[in-house]
């Protein structure tokens, strides 16, 4: 078994199409084909389904390609443990967030990549369920999302920092000027929030629930804090944001703060990493940086900020 026809199999796995796999390993369509045939009388099953296009892979199929990601993963640590003992680390470091946590991301990579500048980094989106798949499948190395909102199976995880909830509402609104916002009043302005696909509003509505609020029935929902930000910025609309997104997308002219209160449980964000011995130098390497680096310090200053840039407040009663 040569591990260049395991290659082949993940190209065809992540690609589902024959001719782009060939493309990506920079091989013709017919070595592929046969790299993976002789794969095939090697181990004595059938891997693809084949018809005049890719169809898919057998049972056994699928459990080969998930062996061919773990053998490829392991021989990639190998290289990696071997070239950080000469030389400090090297290679990509293939990293997961969800979307949410993306604009803090950047206080881990910058300090990570000032120590290692031989390494090169892949952060993508993806959900927490999609990330803690993908960890297990060899396909991320390490993710970054919520540790303790949702089951996320047998993972470790770093808490960075605990997210803080403030209101984000039009400055002449009926709540800008509180020192705090209750739940159960923010849920009556017109709201924009993320969809309950993400993890986020599934928090925020539990806060809301624990305050005795029934559904909320957001007039905007959207899948992106972009676009999210992009409607609040008409000051038209009210959110609850989190913090960690102040860093980079602020306070919109003519919108306020307001601290949320306190719910009843808070929620950290973190590093997922994948429950194996020994973990990738650059999965250590990125946690040696996470234990160096105040990340919740960091959002806390940048809360705190944003907060003072404001006029100051006083209770409307």
């Amino acid at each position: 078994m040569l591990l260049r026809q395991l290659e082949y199999l993940t190209a065809l796995a992540r690609t589902r199409h024959f001719a782009r796999a060939a493309e990506a390993c920079h091989v013709s369509q017919p070595s592929l084909s046969a790299g993976i045939r002789t794969l095939e009388r090697e181990l004595k099953v059938m891997i693809v389904r084949r018809g005049r296009r890719f169809e898919g892979f057998t049972p056994e199929g699928e459990r080969v390609v998930m062996w061919a990601r773990r053998i490829l993963a392991e021989r990639d640590a190998l290289r990696d443990d071997v070239a950080a003992m000469d030389g400090g680390p090297t290679g990509v470091l293939r990293i997961g967030a969800i979307p949410t946590a993306l604009t803090a991301a950047q206080l881990l990579t910058m300090p990570f990549l000032d120590r290692h500048p031989q390494v090169r980094i892949s952060l993508e989106s993806t959900s927490s369920r999609e990330m803690v798949h993908r960890l297990a499948e060899y396909d991320l190395d390490v993710g970054l999302s919520y540790v303790d909102g949702e089951p996320l199976g047998s993972v470790r995880t770093v808490p960075l920092y605990r997210e803080r909830h403030l209101l984000l509402t039009p400055a002449d609104g009926e709540l800008a000027h509180r020192p705090r916002a209750g739940w159960a009043d923010a849920a009556r302005l017109p709201l924009c929030l993320l969809t309950p696909q993400m993890q986020n509003r599934r928090i925020l509505d539990r806060c809301f629930a624990d305050a005795g609020v029934g559904a909320v029935a957001a007039v905007i929902e959207t899948d992106t804090v972009s676009a999210l930000y992009a409607h609040l910025g008409t000051r038209r609309w009210s959110s609850v944001i989190a913090h960690a997104w102040l860093g980079l997308f602020g306070v919109p002219d003519g919108m306020r703060l307001v601290p949320m209160e306190r719910p009843a449980r808070s929620y950290h964000v973190g590093l997922v990493l994948a429950d194996r011995d020994p973990a990738l130098s650059l999965v250590r390497a990125l946690v040696d940086v996470a234990h160096r680096v105040d990340v919740a310090g960091e959002l806390d200053g940048v809360l705190r900020d944003s907060l003072r840039r404001q006029a100051p407040a006083t209770d409307d009663g």
